[in-house]
């Protein structure tokens, strides 16, 4: 059965990692729903967060591909109860007279906070879980959507460690340090 996983990756921070990736993720036919990209807490390594639909032994299959690439550090699929996850939407909507103070009740409501703002629009921000930004979405439909962007979703494990679902790769100077 198709599920929902959210796959994390450390990466070297080089050129061409991005294409390598997501180029394996097409040769196994996966369609990923969204990927973010950025740097990580460790200088050189960027953090990688994939959203794709696929069965649970198809995916594994396809991290332990990736970490034929000499650039993946880390991969984990993080689970959604060990997850925290984040999406960031930016929207300019169209907010003329008695219904610029109604979007405005509605962002409030939701959170969002306006970053831009003129006679005939609002531009907002707002960072929160999918359904979260799929119901502001919903609202702001009504008053008319003129641009729109979505990050795509960013994870952390819950806790101080990462729980179930990752492989380190073990390099060959970190072998020489255990021996």
């Amino acid at each position: 059965m198709q599920r929902t996983h959210t796959l994390v990756l450390l990466v070297e921070d080089h050129p061409g990692v991005l294409n390598r990736v997501v180029s394996l993720m097409r040769r196994r036919s996966f369609n990923i729903d969204s990927i973010t990209v950025g740097h990580s807490e460790q200088p050189g390594l960027s953090r990688m967060t994939i959203q794709l639909r696929g069965e649970d032994g198809d995916v594994e299959q396809a991290a332990k591909q990736l970490y034929k690439l000499l650039e993946v550090v880390k991969v984990t699929d993080l689970p959604e109860a060990d997850a925290i996850t984040r999406e960031l939407v930016m929207v300019k909507v169209a907010a003329k007279g008695s219904a610029r103070l109604e979007v405005l009740q509605i962002a409030q409501v939701y959170g969002a906070r306006v970053l831009d703002a003129t006679p005939n629009s609002l531009v907002m921000e707002l960072s929160g879980q999918d359904e979260q930004i799929d119901s502001f979405l919903g609202m702001m439909r009504i008053f008319g959507i003129r641009e729109m962007v979505r990050s795509g979703k960013i994870a952390l494990a819950r806790g101080s460690t990462a729980k179930a679902g990752h492989i380190d790769r073990i390099t060959d100077a970190a072998m020489a340090v255990a021996d």
